[in-house]
């Protein structure tokens, strides 16, 4: 199975980054059950945080425009056994 990783952006979107084509291993559902289509052979894909993009879910750079702001970092790892 491929890695699949979500990247953080700084004051920016969701990026979800795969080694390969995201296809088949990625699935994007609204709340009602209806899935996203997502670009054949596309190995990125952004998704909004800023909630200003006129392509929700996915990213169309409106973040850069808005004043958006969030810089959010992944915890310290904990102190390694003595």
């Amino acid at each position: 199975m491929t890695e699949i990783t979500i990247r953080l952006r700084p004051n920016g979107p969701l990026v979800i980054e795969g080694t390969s084509a995201l296809e088949g291993l990625l699935k994007i559902v609204d709340q009602n059950g209806a899935v996203f289509p997502i670009p054949a052979n596309k190995p990125v894909v952004a998704l909004c945080r800023c909630g200003q993009s006129a392509n929700k879910p996915f990213c169309d750079g409106a973040h850069k425009g808005c004043g958006f702001l969030s810089q959010e970092l992944a915890p310290a790892p904990p102190p390694a056994p003595a």
